[in-house]
């Protein structure tokens, strides 16, 4: 697991260099963000569940 996390650390120090970015803005970077730096922002990703959504919505309200 160690060097699988070593691995992991070491090729997200390699990405936030060659994006220009101090570890601080790395770390805030949300994935949206990282897509729109890799330019991936206009790849389509998975269709939503939107029923599946609901049913969960239902399932676990959230007090509202």
């Amino acid at each position: 697991m160690t060097a699988d996390f070593a691995g992991a650390a070491r090729r997200a120090v390699q990405l936030a260099a060659a994006l220009g970015w101090s570890p601080d803005e790395f770390w805030r970077a949300t994935p949206a963000d990282l897509r729109l730096a890799l330019g991936l922002d206009d790849v389509p990703g998975p269709a939503g569940d939107t029923d599946m959504l609901a049913r969960l919505m239902e399932a676990f309200p959230d007090g509202r």
